[in-house]
């Protein structure tokens, strides 16, 4: 879904220093219960960003991701401004 030329967007972004991920995984980590690591490694059940999607989706917004591994992620949530 991209975004629309006729709509204003506000853009809220989060940005971490945490374990990243590779690019390669950047649709992947949206789908549930999707982890790109194991529960020995990190905790977490693999939803979290599934949902966090879903309620973008649900206000008509758009999510992306970036990272570098080792080095964190930044995500980018667009939400239409009523």
């Amino acid at each position: 879904m991209g975004a629309d030329p006729n709509v204003t967007y506000s853009q809220i972004t989060i940005v971490d220093n945490g374990i990243g991920f590779s690019m390669e995984y950047k649709q992947k980590i949206f789908e549930v219960f999707q982890r790109l690591h194991g529960n020995v490694e990190y905790s977490g059940t693999g939803i979290g960003l599934a949902i966090v999607k879903k309620i973008v989706e649900n206000h008509k917004g758009i999510i992306t991701a970036s990272a570098t591994v080792d080095e964190g992620a930044v995500f980018t949530v667009y939400i239409p401004e009523l």
